[in-house]
């Protein structure tokens, strides 16, 4: 696929550049390759490409998902591609993702301030925004049908055998960073998941063919 990293923030592309897709073993990218596929089929009949990220509490994993789905589908100019999160339940963005994604160059504003925040994302001047706030699967903000649901979390992945809905279900779970909360590991351990993410989907979006 063609890129145009000029469009996106500077920080997140030389963040891009930097991320080391080769260093991906053969069966990660067994797992990751179920995803590459769906979107190819989606990309290759001009179809809508809807990913809803999920896990247990929408609260780290399947908003880092959903922010860098987003963003390297603008990088390798994949065009209709439209990333939703949710959860099994519904908590709130850890502030911790906030300042990561922050950290990395995204544009992150509240918009409510709440015991469930929503926040503006964004990773270009010229893009959408991205909309980030905890929610269930099945909210009335994500798709309720032709979609791939990506489950980011075992436990998630475990407890919903079914979801409404989807096209196709793919596992492609990741450890939690909140295991490190409230530790002096947290900022390093969350930056260190953000990059495994964008590193997975940056190889992902780079087997699309136009």
């Amino acid at each position: 696929m063609t890129t145009k990293s000029s469009a996106l923030f500077p920080e997140i592309a030389t963040i891009i550049k930097g991320l080391t897709p080769d260093n991906i073993t053969a069966e990660r990218k067994t797992v990751l390759q179920p995803l590459a596929d769906f979107i190819q089929s989606k990309y290759s009949k001009n179809q809508e490409i809807r990913l809803n990220f999920i896990c247990t509490h929408n609260s780290r994993r399947s908003h880092l998902s959903q922010v860098w789905a987003q963003t390297l589908a603008n990088y390798f100019d994949v065009k209709n591609v439209f990333c939703y999160s949710g959860g099994t339940e519904a908590t709130a963005l850890f502030p911790m993702v906030v300042q990561t994604l922050q950290h990395s160059g995204f544009d992150v504003k509240a918009i409510s301030k709440n015991e469930n925040p929503i926040y503006s994302i964004k990773y270009s001047d010229n893009e959408h925004p991205i909309i980030g706030f905890s929610k269930k699967l099945d909210d009335d903000f994500n798709p309720k049908s032709k979609f791939a649901a990506i489950m980011t979390c075992s436990q998630a992945d475990g407890g919903c055998p079914f979801i409404a809905g989807a096209e196709q279900r793919i596992p492609i779970t990741y450890d939690d960073p909140k295991a490190f909360d409230h530790t002096p590991q947290q900022a390093e351990k969350y930056n260190e998941r953000s990059l495994q993410i964008a590193t997975e989907l940056f190889y992902v979006f780079s087997q699309i063919n136009s």
